[in-house]
């Protein structure tokens, strides 16, 4: 039974707009607060292991994403559609670029954080029940199975941090089919979860905790000789720990009083995720030394551990669990949007766009994403999902920030109820930040950046074949 198309409204839009402003807000801090402040901060100091300059890289990492999202703003005022960072590109650059972008995410970038997401969110909820996480729980194949010539996924053993991640990824699947306001609830309450107890771990650890013995002279005394390599390595797992603040443009079009309440909330939640992080990294320097933070791998814990005893360790276990499975519900939010927008433009299939006539969820998005999600969580390991996210995203963040000065040239009439706060400079800062990481990666793990890359670059010929398949017959003209 075919379901009859919704009315789009003035900027084409056939969602349904239900997200205030807090909401927003929530979409932006719950994307992007996951378990990297709780577990970051030691690799960072593993490679400056200088206080002034450890700071100052978790500054430079807070402008680069000021600067993105002072950038977005203006982008999502003036084009508040689904879709985010694929609309800004189809925009500026054409439908080819956008195409690979939708590409990307299908293959490359979000079953990647889907899997990376899941598997941190069930490995915390497992040891906070004192589980092993690395538990084999099925084994698939057989390593008696005669030899091929062909790479093959088989024999495959699935651990219990990669069934319960795939069991969370249906669980978000499932709350957002049934409408973004159910899953704007679920957004709401973990994000007040993970900022609190965040919050919470700063606030206990200045004003109960003691500094440590080791530290004389103040936190900003420990200084040490750090190379230019070690610092640029340190700033690509900064700017992995702030990713997530351009998710809330994917959701655009189902933002309340768009033009006013997006600008608003990208600024006023990339700030929050800045002081957030800006204040545990003090906490932590102010009651560990930077020598010992190295060896921390969960840094957070030992913070919990030196104020509050034993159960600390505990508590942060749970906080990291509540806090990505939080990140893992919003881009469940966010991600289908951008396939819902392609398959509006007819680059993806149609059934694709489809929209739900009662919840107004665009349901054959989130059905492909919850698949997608399950399929990688199930075969590829955590740093695997990881890197390849980075790899795949950055590049698209810089080409549609470059989006803002070819919209200026080639469409200055094009309404903008806001534009970007220190233009040209902001959005340059961005770009030499995007190109930093992405030449860094290209750098430190050539193999993969190259496999990524080529994946990516396969959504030409792809475009080619489905425009070839999908072009409309011109009428014949009769003489």
């Amino acid at each position: 039974m075919s379901v009859p198309l919704m009315s789009a409204d003035r900027w084409g839009e056939r969602l349904i707009r239900r997200l205030g402003l807090w909401s927003a807000v929530a979409v932006l801090v719950g994307s992007t607060i996951g378990s990297g402040i709780f577990r970051t901060p030691a690799s960072v100091a593993q490679r400056i292991d200088d206080v002034p300059l450890f700071l100052f890289a978790w500054v430079l990492g807070a402008i680069v994403v000021l600067c993105g999202a002072l950038t977005y703003s203006e982008l999502a005022a003036a084009f508040p559609r689904s879709g985010g960072v694929y609309v800004f590109v189809r925009e500026s650059f054409g439908r080819l670029p956008a195409f690979l972008f939708s590409w990307a995410e299908l293959w490359v970038i979000r079953p990647g954080a889907f899997g990376a997401i899941g598997i941190t969110a069930s490995a915390y909820t497992l040891r906070t029940l004192g589980l092993s996480p690395a538990a084999i729980v099925a084994h698939i194949g057989s390593a008696s199975a005669p030899a091929s010539p062909w790479p093959s996924l088989l024999p495959l053993d699935i651990r219990a941090e990669q069934l319960l991640g795939a069991g969370y990824i249906l669980l978000v699947g499932t709350v957002n089919f049934f409408g973004i306001h159910r899953g704007a609830v679920l957004q709401n309450v973990s994000t007040a979860f993970k900022v609190g107890a965040l919050g919470l771990l700063v606030l206990v650890g200045f004003s109960l905790g003691h500094p440590a013995q080791e530290i004389s002279g103040g936190i900003l005394s420990q200084r040490a000789a750090v190379g230019l390599s070690p610092f640029l390595l340190a700033m690509v797992s900064i700017l992995w720990a702030y990713d997530g603040w351009a998710d809330l443009a994917f959701v655009g079009g189902e933002v309340l009083q768009p033009q006013k309440t997006l600008p608003r909330a990208l600024l006023i939640g990339t700030s929050i995720v800045v002081v957030l992080y800006l204040s545990a990294n003090l906490v932590y320097l102010y009651l560990i030394p930077i020598q010992q933070m190295k060896g921390a791998e969960l840094v957070a814990a030992d913070v919990a551990r030196l104020v509050i005893g034993p159960a600390g360790v505990v508590v942060v276990s749970a906080a990291i669990a509540v806090s990505t499975f939080g990140t893992l519900n919003g881009s469940m939010m966010t991600a289908p949007r951008i396939f819902f927008a392609a398959a509006e433009d007819a680059l993806f299939p149609r059934v694709i766009a489809r929209v739900d006539p009662k919840n107004h969820a665009p349901t054959g998005a989130i059905v492909l994403m919850t698949v997608m999600g399950m399929i990688f969580i199930l075969i590829r390991t955590f740093t695997a999902l990881a890197d390849q996210f980075v790899i795949g995203i950055w590049p698209f963040y810089a080409l549609a920030v470059a989006g803002v000065f070819v919209l200026r040239r080639t469409r200055p009439g094009l309404e903008r109820p806001y534009k970007t706060w220190g233009y040209p400079f902001v959005p340059l800062v961005f770009l030499a930040g995007a190109l930093f990481l992405l030449g860094n990666y290209l750098v430190s793990e050539p193999k993969s950046f190259a496999i990524d890359i080529g994946i990516i670059l396969t959504g030409m010929p792809a475009y080619v074949i489905w425009q070839r398949a999908h072009r409309v017959p011109r009428p014949v003209v009769m003489p």
